[in-house]
């Protein structure tokens, strides 16, 4: 019960134009990554403007996040039972309508409003458009597939950085959200012709069960997010970390006991499955921590304004690019295990560089080096969970992942805000290098227990595409 059949693998959808629908997918997973960032630089203009407290301003971030992260799984099993295409133009044309509501938003209420539909349609879209992927393409072309997938998801932190303060320099805040309505429009006729119909496994969804899930991630993550205010051990971070921890367990009994279970619990016991979570959340938590440590170091040390900031961010996000493509490239010929460790040693490199340098130059160099590591750790995340999970499972497959990649965020943000914040005594360097010590710490740490976690090889490698 806990391998999927090799058996059960159906052949790829032919589809001619294959890599065009997987480069539309693309743009509009990047289109929802950017938004967890876009919106950064914008705040302050924000606050201003619509008169919104801090404690609002910190929810414009926070409630995407939450109802992104949260109702993933949900998204997942939801392409799974009624098919991919359709969650993917609902969730895309929900997202799109969201931003244009949001971009005329004239108080906190219709921002947070706006926000937190943008966040519903993002956690349709994302896990059934990473299912098309992952029932679309096999064999070498998956994991090609996936390293475009990877690439372009792990770009979408700096390029928010840097749009966000274009937008907001130029034609205002609220053109951080409009611009999601051209790109959104074109993308939904685009992919309404190149989206091959997919069909679900049919059944019901678990309601109760996805009921407890999302409210359950949602504390979690609440939690974390908040734990950069009251600290690791403070009511506002235990109290509903516990809750969702709770939540969790009564998720688990409904899971074995509902007739139609909204997830395989076997599933996750896979090795390659859960070495591929454990891999996403690292990865995305030292993604976040370079942007974070970043965007205050340049700021409040090298006097930077927020759009040379976001300028300076450019090298790294072709850092993640250009890991990703390398680890796609590499996965089948050298192996889950040496490509992902190995990524993880360059992403800790990379952030003890960092460390040990007051110059910006070297900072930079050091960041893109730990980038194109953390580029190829995404790719390996990715392959590995989905060379144990079978096609009618791809949804919720894609979901976990998504899921643990929103919990990896809000977890590295709320680290290396606790550390360097506990860190600061007068020299600024001093505090953000602690933060990113303990960045490259916790790499080298996660190098050597994906050493033993790891698959060696890459499962499907060698099978021969039928998606010609």
């Amino acid at each position: 019960m806990s391998e999927p059949n090799p058996e059960s693998r159906t052949e790829p959808t032919p589809l001619r134009h294959r890599w065009r629908m997987l480069g539309l997918l693309g743009i509009a997973q990047l289109m929802l990554i950017v938004d967890v960032t876009v919106v950064a630089l914008a705040l302050p203009q924000m606050g201003a403007q619509l008169d919104l407290s801090r404690g609002t301003l910190t929810w414009v971030v926070s409630i995407y996040a939450l109802v992104f992260g949260g109702l993933m799984l949900l998204g997942g099993k939801a392409a799974d039972v009624v098919g991919s295409r359709g969650v993917v133009l609902t969730g895309l044309a929900v997202f799109t309508a969201a931003s244009l509501l949001t971009g005329f938003a004239t108080d906190a209420t219709m921002v947070l409003v706006g926000r937190a539909l943008q966040g519903l349609g993002a956690a349709a879209m994302s896990p059934a458009a990473l299912s098309v992927i992952a029932r679309t393409f096999q064999g070498d072309e998956l994991a090609k597939a996936l390293g475009v997938w990877s690439a372009l998801g792990g770009a979408g932190a700096a390029i928010g950085v840097l749009l966000g303060g274009l937008l907001t320099s130029g034609p205002g805040w609220s053109w951080v959200f409009w611009v999601n309505v051209p790109v959104g429009v074109v993308l939904l006729v685009a992919l309404a012709v190149t989206v091959p119909v997919l069909p679900g496994s049919g059944g019901r969804l678990d309601v109760l069960g996805a009921l407890l899930v999302t409210l359950s991630t949602g504390a979690v993550i609440f939690g974390l997010v908040n734990a950069g205010d009251t600290g690791w051990l403070g009511l506002g971070t235990l109290g509903p970390v516990v809750v969702g921890l709770v939540g969790y367990a009564l998720f688990v009994w409904r899971q074995r006991t509902a007739r139609n279970p909204l997830l395989d619990l076997g599933m996750l016991a896979r090795r390659p499955v859960a070495a591929g979570l454990g891999l996403i959340f690292v990865a995305t938590a030292l993604m976040i921590a370079i942007f974070f440590l970043g965007s205050f170091l340049f700021q409040q040390v090298h006097g930077f304004s927020a759009l040379d900031t976001g300028l300076v961010f450019i090298p790294v996000a072709l850092g993640t690019i250009a890991g990703a493509q390398v680890g796609a490239r590499l996965l089948v010929r050298l192996g889950l295990k040496l490509v992902g460790v190995v990524s993880l040693l360059i992403a800790a490199f990379g952030m003890i560089v960092g460390a040990t340098t007051m110059s910006m130059t070297v900072l930079v160099i050091a960041m893109t080096v730990a980038s194109f590591g953390i580029g190829a750790t995404f790719v390996a995340a990715s392959t590995s969970t989905f060379t144990a999970v079978a096609p009618h499972e791809a949804g919720v497959g894609s979901g976990a992942l998504s899921t643990l990649h929103e919990f990896g965020a809000a977890t590295g943000v709320s680290a290396v805000s606790s550390i360097a914040a506990a860190a600061i005594a007068g020299d600024g360097f001093t505090a953000f290098s602690s933060g990113y010590w303990f960045a490259g710490a916790v790499a080298l740490v996660a190098a050597v227990v994906f050493a033993f976690v790891l698959p060696g090889r890459v499962p499907f490698a060698g099978v021969e595409s039928a998606a010609q």
